[in-house]
């Protein structure tokens, strides 16, 4: 497989910060992959992904999408990934049929081809008979569905997730999980951040776990337990790599 993602000594310290959030981070994830990058509060999970969607510049370092850079390709870049953030990016008194044709049409999509993309995705994550409410009316698992529709209506080729299923039950759960799965075997990249672990060790190809701007493990879920004397699943090696200190963040 050839790498989608490269990433060469990435580095983010904030302004008026003590240390950096990403020190010196290399990585390759390959097309194809649903790759995991897994931390507790605090360890870089989101400031690198915030990097590889144009969100943050880089204090240092150098990453490419598609063998494509920000720096000359921005536009791009743009247009062949997809962003489905931890916080809900929608309109609260909008419906949901209506924030769909917005973000679809931010993404160039219009007429026709968006109409029954936005019916085909509301269908098929069991919202189409709730389309014309409004989200402010919605549960937490049926705003995390829109969510994700909203970041995927234009079929991109690398899926950034950041906690897809965090606060949801587990019928929406499983509805988010299975639908990433299907798009990923239709060809979407995708790298996806969470504290479920036992979640990421079935949904994941590979796995990074990060810890204070570092990355401390990376492989399959299988190899990455078998790395750590008498682990039973990943949330064994995580609290091997990471520790047992609490990191709780203000």
């Amino acid at each position: 497989m050839q790498p989608i993602i490269k990433i060469e000594s990435l580095s983010k310290k904030y302004k008026d910060a003590d240390q950096y959030s990403l020190n010196n981070v290399s990585l390759n994830i390959n097309e194809g992959e649903i790759f995991g990058l897994l931390g507790p509060n605090g360890a870089g999970k989101t400031t690198l992904i915030s990097m590889l969607c144009g969100l943050v510049k880089p204090t240092s370092g150098h990453f490419t999408i598609d063998d494509l850079s920000y720096s000359n390709h921005s536009s791009k870049i743009k247009k062949i990934i997809g962003v489905v953030p931890q916080e809900y990016a929608l309109y609260p008194t909008l419906t949901a049929r209506e924030n769909l044709h917005y973000f679809g049409s931010m993404y160039g999509l219009k007429g026709s081809d968006l109409k029954d993309k936005v019916i085909e995705t509301l269908d098929l994550l069991g919202l189409l008979k709730f389309a014309d409410k409004r989200v402010e009316t919605f549960s937490g698992g049926m705003k995390r569905r829109v969510n994700l529709i909203a970041g995927i209506l234009h079929k991109p080729k690398v899926l950034f997730l950041d906690e897809p299923t965090v606060g949801v039950d587990v019928q929406s759960k499983n509805a988010i999980i299975d639908y990433l799965k299907v798009l990923n075997e239709n060809g979407t990249s995708i790298i996806y951040t969470s504290h479920h672990l036992a979640e990421a060790e079935d949904f994941c190809t590979n796995i990074a776990i990060l810890d204070r701007g570092r990355i401390y493990a990376k492989g399959t879920p299988s190899t990455l337990i078998n790395s750590v004397e008498e682990a039973r699943n990943l949330e064994d090696v995580f609290i091997s790599l990471t520790g047992k200190d609490l990191r709780d963040d203000i």
